[in-house]
């Protein structure tokens, strides 16, 4: 064979079907980023590797195709590490090759040699160090296999020295892409469907598990005319024509959502591993069904589980199930929640105010229907999960289970160039776009045409309400920001700030109007509040102490704007 390592791994990776590779190049990677400028792999030159780690993990995210990102030795490949943890918990089939230190100089303090294994082991599918060119194929083939297969990072660590090194054997390693039906055996399936039968207010909660599962789901929902809630990580695939949907619960939900599952009798648990148990029923029959034994019972007791998908499990359920014809239950829970929608897109015009709902709403109401958003960690995201409205072909991504902040541009960076005919919207805090401007330059230098709109409150504005609920005196949050749009054209790309609600609809209008990326920078509310849609006594005893602190510390002017902009608007 007279490929060098960087060349087998590049052909492998390719072969997988991987089409961009994220990175900074540099000393013990400069083999392997020569190998790429010689294939038809791309290279996307970003400024920091977490970006790297976001941008891959998002196109992979959305195209369910294998991506890759590169690092060099020591913190080159730390830079990745967050990026990197927020995409393997979205279950993003990414390869990240990790260089390291030659292998002389490994293991004895030499300047950037990190125990990269220690690191990334944590939160991978597959973690190794290749340290023969005899394994580069097949490691890379492997990697590439539990990637795509088990949904996650995995890492191949690369001493530089080796990507020039030749294999003196061929053997033919290739990852696999795989399809199986999983179904639980007979009699669970009649035990499941058993407890089903003798429910008579039966709610389905949907998961992330029916990512392809829409049409089975919804089979079973007819025949039991059971609302659906979902997930957030569900949104994209059951909300969107659904004549059973009840919307969300937890922090992020409506009333409809929370109604459907606190108060059934019997709750179907279908590919969801939901984490706040105050959310759950505290008197139902609880079914779980899952792919992954592991996600069995784990959030919340329950009566009966079975693993299989959900796909395969409701298409064989659905016959033993005995119809309930009766919609009362539905019927109520659908009120509940058209009502709650109803109630948050109302707005008023007796403010000039910018309300991030009204922001999110406007947006949702002229972007594409096959757009794509994304959202920073904290309120950007529950304003794109409550108020963006899922199509057939539109989907959203936030970090709902890492929680980061600073991965909505970066993630739709990625998205972008996995689909640069597509309308990809990043909605980002004034926090989280500030964390990593930098790579706002990539956008600029690669043209990819990610429009940006900048939630500005001037504040940590989820981290505000968090100290708040608490009955503490926000502290630490504010934030000195500026003109982002005047940023913006400085940098080279279109940008514009509006801080007037008379302003709201020609900026968003102008914004997703350019064919290159883009920036609005929106003032917005700075003390709007993130309503569950159930307010515990222990909130509201923590918001009361924190208004009683307030007033005390001289603050009074808080109070004043928490009350006039929450609840003397609507």
């Amino acid at each position: 064979m007279s490929a060098n390592v960087a060349e087998v791994m590049v052909e492998v990776l390719l072969e997988a079907g991987a089409k961009r590779c994220y990175g900074v190049v540099g000393d013990t990677i400069n083999h392997l980023t020569d190998a790429i400028r010689r294939s038809d792999m791309e290279w996307v030159h970003v400024r920091h590797e977490e970006v790297g780690g976001f941008a891959a993990g998002g196109e992979a995210c959305m195209t369910h195709h294998l991506s890759v990102c590169a690092g060099t030795c020591g913190p080159g490949s730390l830079h990745f590490v967050n990026g990197l943890f927020e995409s393997h918990r979205n279950g993003a089939p990414v390869v990240f090759i990790a260089s390291q230190v030659s292998t002389a100089d490994m293991g004895v303090g030499f300047p950037q040699d990190v125990d990269q294994q220690k690191i990334f082991e944590q939160y991978s599918v597959f973690c190794e160090t290749l340290v023969n060119p005899e394994q580069a194929q097949r490691l890379t083939a492997i990697a590439a296999q539990k990637a795509l297969a088990l949904g996650g990072v995995a890492v191949i660590i690369v001493p530089g020295d080796i990507f020039t090194q030749k294999p003196d054997t061929a053997l033919p390693w290739r990852s696999h892409v795989f399809n199986p039906r999983v179904l639980p055996s007979e009699a669970e399936l009649e035990a499941v469907a058993e407890r089903i039968n003798k429910g008579k207010k039966v709610a389905i909660y949907a998961g992330f598990g029916c990512h392809n599962a829409r049409e089975q789901v919804l089979a079973v929902a007819k025949k039991l005319n059971a609302p659906v809630a979902w997930t957030s990580r569900a949104k994209d695939f059951i909300e969107y024509d659904n004549p059973y949907g009840v919307g969300m619960t937890g922090v992020f939900g409506l009333e409809g959502g929370f109604h459907a599952l606190t108060k059934c009798d019997t709750l179907l648990l279908l590919g969801c591993s939901f984490a706040w148990t105050q959310f759950y029923p505290e008197e139902a029959t609880i079914i779980q069904v899952d792919i992954d034994p592991g996600k069995i019972g784990l959030r919340h007791p329950i009566e009966l589980g079975v693993v299989g998908s959900v796909r395969d499990t409701c298409a064989t359920l659905v016959d033993k199930l005995e119809a309930k014809p009766d919609t009362a239950w539905l019927d109520k829970c659908r009120h509940l929640y058209q009502d709650a929608l109803d109630k948050a897109c109302q707005h008023s015009d007796k403010d000039t105010l910018i309300h991030p709902q009204e922001l999110t709403y406007a947006l949702d109401q002229m972007a594409a229907k096959d757009a794509v958003f994304t959202a920073d960690g904290g309120s950007p995201m529950v304003w794109m999960l409550r108020h963006i409205f899922s199509h057939e072909h539109r989907r959203t991504l936030g970090s709902l289970l890492h929680g980061t902040m600073a991965n909505a541009y970066p993630q739709a960076l990625g998205i972008a160039k996995a689909y640069p005919q597509r309308q990809v919207i990043a909605m980002c805090g004034d926090g989280g776009l500030s964390m990593l401007l930098g790579d706002l330059l990539t956008l600029v230098q690669e043209n990819i045409p990610v429009k940006i709109i900048v939630f500005n409150n001037a504040s940590l504005g989820f981290v505000e309400l968090e100290q708040k609920v608490e009955g503490l005196l926000s502290a630490f949050t504010d934030l000195v920001n500026p003109d982002f749009g005047a940023m913006a054209q400085t940098l080279g790309m279109w940008g514009r700030k509006i801080e007037y609600k008379h302003e709201l609809e020609q900026g968003l209008r102008e914004l997703l109007a350019q064919d290159g990326p883009a920036l609005l920078d929106v003032k917005v509310n700075p003390v709007e509040l993130v309503m569950p849609p159930k307010i515990e006594a222990g909130q509201v005893a923590g918001t009361t102490l924190y208004s009683a602190k307030a007033v005390l510390s001289g603050r009074m002017d808080e109070v004043v704007k928490l009350v006039k902009n929450n609840f003397l608007s609507p």
